[in-house]
């Protein structure tokens, strides 16, 4: 099944720029997902496509006209369903609700510029909110980048190497262990031995050792949210200790 994604916005081309390169350009050539792109533009009633306007009760900025935002959603009947606002109050986006999203047939992404957008679209049309954090963007087109990528990795083949996405970071609840290339050492710094052992349980559980213990150091309420550490783990970690010198860990 190929998963549909619709972006409203005033900058199509900043986001089908991204869109078609790379891991996204790849997937969407191998028809892991579609891209439908709406200039909200295209939706305004005056010469100028006028799309913001002062705010009621004043204040500094402009505030996203809600009309536009209306047509445009009405001249595309077939828009994919939910559609999700991507503001500073949303939710809070995370792997959790990628992965909620790349179980749907299709969502679509409304980007918000200026001060915000007028409440009375996200009231008649919106269905979900989503923000990426505790900060502010000038825009939601690189927000609606950061979803749309991090939900098409989570699709079959949309990494072409299913196993990667597995054995990511919050791809199980926890940050993913560190890597190591060529050459064995570097300035100072071998490759862990285990690494070099081609012993590949004991490889499996070194990596599965180290992904508890960085994120019991760096992420304790991912841990938390686990439940705590469980008997295995704590025989992993007395196992395979932790790489704490400033050099090694990452």
């Amino acid at each position: 099944m190929t998963l549909r994604i619709d972006v409203l916005t005033l900058f199509p081309q900043a986001v089908s720029q991204y869109a078609t390169t790379s891991v996204l350009g790849r997937a969407h050539e191998a028809g892991v997902f579609e891209l439908f792109l709406h200039d909200i533009r295209d939706a305004t009633d005056d010469p100028h496509r006028s799309v913001d306007d002062t705010p009621f009760g004043g204040g500094a900025g402009m505030v996203l006209r809600a009309e536009p935002i209306l047509r445009t959603v009405e001249l595309a009947p077939d828009l994919a369903r939910p559609l999700i606002a991507l503001t500073p109050s949303g939710r809070r986006f995370s792997h959790r609700v990628a992965r909620e999203l790349s179980d749907l047939e299709g969502f679509s992404l409304l980007c918000g510029r200026y001060e915000g957008i007028d409440q009375r679209a996200l009231d008649l049309v919106v269905d979900d909110e989503i923000s990426l954090g505790d900060f502010v963007l000038a825009g939601g087109e690189l927000a609606a980048l950061c979803v749309i990528e991090a939900v098409v990795r989570l699709l079959p083949s949309g990494l072409g190497n299913d196993e990667s996405a597995r054995e990511e970071s919050f791809g199980d609840g926890l940050l993913e262990y560190p890597h190591y290339t060529q050459p064995a050492r570097l300035r100072g710094l071998d490759v862990p031995e285990v690494l070099r052992s081609g012993d590949h349980a004991r490889i499996a559980r070194w990596r599965r050792a180290q992904s508890l213990a960085r994120t019991q150091q760096r992420r304790p309420d991912l841990i938390e949210a686990r439940g705590g550490l469980s008997e295995q783990d704590r025989a992993l970690l007395d196992e395979f200790p932790a790489l704490d010198a400033t050099g090694q860990n990452g």
